[in-house]
């Protein structure tokens, strides 16, 4: 075996996209490094992928410590994949996400001046998440240090997954991104449900009895918890059910799944409602809405505030304008403009989604609203436009991929004075207002950081028709 390319006390050089780091110098050309570091720290390579015209390489040695850092906060730090920046201080987050913003719409969306907001921070960067996922398993990931005792150990975790290992999960002990009853309910599960000698899911071969658990936590301090069972035994599914009910009064809405799938989505599963409410509710100036245990909602309450407030000042609402909001999930961003316009249509792929955004209009008595079902391209029709009329103002809010061309199409043919782009990806986004440079100008960009410690930030662009 060839032996490995390795590079020693090199300074790291900056950020990349998704999180990595970069080293970049006239005799080694680009390298990207995965793994917990940071620009000015000194460390040894060791290169384990070559390619034309970049080399991937991973950390052998740390050498001296980037001024850039900070002190991670979390136990768990070093093991899970999460907040994998909490070793870098905050102002220096941010000012990477406004660049990478600014970079993407400058390579890919070609535009030579970039109208760029200063980025909105986080004013909390622990405890921000409505919405935690744990895993159960029989076969938990060791530590060097467990490892290496003669002790003999439980297996069984409920905690999140390894990076890059679907089967290996590690047990959390506390999560600093859900407020309690958060890790209070995990732990107090995890310990009731080992004494019992209940089974814990088996990843590699999909057996098992306990296999998923969900923490919703609202900003109202209504509290929904989903279990997701990988067996359908009624008994002990009751016992489960009823130690979370007696034990956890703050529950206010309890479900769950019996999932015999090979993997853990449930959006095609039912949810089967145990106690309490059907729903949670999270508050947002003076909306209400509804959560159930399929809803998508924004995983961060505050920020997403934030970020809709952007969005409804730079669409610029008048009493008389006609709105199309695409990808509207469950109408979050649809309900929350009503009041500012005359008419407001959401369009979505997702029925269930579609049907939770009704009853948020409902439930906020607003009449100016409505909602449709089924693919973008093929519901924003010339029909349609006829029939409902051409928008004055278009927003969006597509998933990481971005939009598809033929959506784009259709934005163009509706002809929307202007575009409002929210999105999770710069990258697609810039790849999407380059398709529409010819009819649209890029009036402003306003960077919101949805996820601290995370290299992950959002983006809400201005386009108006040239």
């Amino acid at each position: 075996m060839a032996k490995r390319k390795t590079y020693q006390g090199i300074t790291i050089t900056d950020f990349a996209a998704e999180g990595k780091c970069i080293y970049k110098s006239p005799e080694t050309g680009v390298i990207f490094i995965d793994g917990k570091i940071a620009p000015g720290d000194v460390v040894d390579l060791e290169v384990y992928r070559s390619k034309k015209n970049f080399q991937e390489a991973k950390v052998t040695a740390l050498h001296q410590l980037s001024p850039l850092r900070t002190e991670p906060t979390c136990i768990h730090f070093e093991t899970c994949g999460g907040c994998r920046w909490q070793n870098i201080r905050y102002e220096e987050q941010l000012k990477f996400k406004e660049r990478l913003v600014k970079d993407h719409l400058e390579r890919i969306g070609k535009l030579d001046e970039v109208p760029l907001l200063p980025i909105i921070a986080a004013d909390e960067t622990l405890y921000y998440r409505n919405k935690l996922e744990f895993t159960f398993t029989n076969s938990r990931w060791l530590t060097r240090e467990e490892i290496a005792t003669e002790l003999s150990l439980s297996r069984n975790a409920l905690g999140f997954h390894i990076p890059k290992r679907f089967d290996k999960v590690f047990a959390v002990r506390e999560c600093q991104l859900q407020r309690d009853p958060s890790n209070r309910i995990r732990n107090s599960l995890m310990n009731w449900a080992e004494g019992e000698g209940l089974a814990f899911y088996d990843l590699r071969n999909n057996r098992g009895f306990l296999r998923n658990l969900i923490i919703r936590t609202a900003n109202t301090g209504e509290v929904m918890v989903i279990v997701q069972f990988g067996e359908n035994q009624l008994e002990n599914i009751e016992r489960v059910m009823e130690f979370l009910k007696r034990s956890f009064p703050e529950i206010t809405s309890l479900y769950y799944i019996v999932n015999l799938k090979g993997n853990d989505s449930y959006q095609d599963q039912e949810a089967i409602h145990y106690s309490g409410e059907q729903a949670i509710r999270e508050k947002m100036e003076d909306l209400t809405f509804r959560v159930g245990p399929k809803s998508f909602y924004q995983t961060n309450s505050t920020q997403a505030h934030r970020l809709y407030q952007v969005a409804r000042e730079f669409a610029q609402l008048s009493p008389n304008d006609l709105v199309f909001d695409l990808y509207t999930g469950t109408g979050t961003i649809a309900n929350y403009v009503a009041k500012n316009a005359k008419h407001v249509i959401g369009i979505e792929y997702v029925e269930e989604a579609v049907a939770d955004a009704r009853i948020n209009s409902a439930l906020n008595q607003l009449s100016n609203t409505e909602f449709f079902a089924g693919d973008m391209k093929v519901v924003l029709s010339e029909d349609f436009l006829a029939q409902k009329g051409r928008p004055d103002v278009l927003i969006t809010d597509p998933p990481r991929a971005g939009m598809e061309p033929p959506v784009v199409e259709v934005i163009l043919k509706a002809a929307p004075q202007r575009i409002v782009y929210v999105s999770c990806n710069s990258a697609t986004q810039a790849r999407d207002i380059q398709m529409m440079s010819e009819q649209y100008r890029v009036e402003k960009v306003q960077p919101v950081d949805m996820f601290p410690n995370t290299h992950h930030v959002e983006s809400v662009a201005l386009l108006t028709r040239i």
